[in-house]
């Protein structure tokens, strides 16, 4: 599940990890084995929390999470490739009680959850997270360039075990409602394809930079990983 890459200056580990089958097309599936978290934030914050751990029971505790999959967007170009800067959950709402809007009431974890880390050459976005299909008007009501299920979640609990996460997330839908399941999938195999070829050129891109640089958690530096 675990691929070594070498950094500037020593090796890094990289744990892939995607939502769904369907979003692992035969391009990316000839490289990479990624964990399959499930559609949604539970499923993803649950299947990330698992697989760290146990990975860390047995030492193996990854230096960077890579993930990837679709994404809706009414603003941004359909089957283009964007690296999320930073990233939202649109469902938590605790403002009757004067909490911000996105902050879960007596947590450690900030509203907005932002990526240290930028891969060379790939446009960036916001993204934001939600259990719910984002659709025609409601893009408007989102404050952020893409709209998914899953990627604030995986952040949150690699956060919490001090993982940083890159993630990359194709334009599948957004510019016309979705009203299928083909509307979703129209663009897949183009995005299957585009992940891939960045995926195969990782290994060149995490070579411009040290260990530290993509072990680094935005917010959470006082991890003993990061410090080692």
């Amino acid at each position: 599940m675990l691929v070594t890459y070498d950094a500037a200056d020593r090796p890094i580990t990289v744990l892939f990890a995607m939502a769904s089958e369907p979003e692992l097309g035969p391009a990316l599936r000839a490289l990479i084995s990624p964990l399959i978290t499930g559609v949604g934030p539970v499923e993803a914050a649950s299947a990330v929390a698992e697989a760290l751990a146990a990975l860390a029971a047995v030492g193996q505790r990854p230096d960077l999470i890579v993930a990837m999959g679709s994404a809706g967007s009414n603003r941004l170009p359909q089957a283009e490739i964007f690296q999320v800067s930073a990233a939202r959950y649109r469902d938590m709402d605790a403002s009757p009680l004067g909490f911000e809007k996105g902050v879960t009431p007596f947590s450690d974890c900030p509203a907005e959850l932002t990526v240290a880390q930028r891969l060379p050459g790939i446009a960036e976005a916001t993204i934001s997270t939600g259990g719910a299909i984002v659709n025609g008007a409601t893009y408007a009501t989102i404050g952020a360039d893409m709209a998914d299920m899953e990627t604030f979640a995986m952040m949150r609990a690699a956060w919490r075990a001090g993982v940083p996460v890159i993630t990359l997330r194709g334009v599948s839908d957004g510019t016309e409602p979705l009203e299928r399941f083909a509307d979703w999938t129209r663009y897949l195999a183009e995005i299957d394809e585009k992940l891939a070829a960045i995926i195969a050129g990782l290994d060149e891109a995490l070579a411009q930079r040290p260990a530290h640089y993509w072990r680094r958690v935005e917010g959470r530096n006082e991890d003993p990983a990061i410090e080692a």
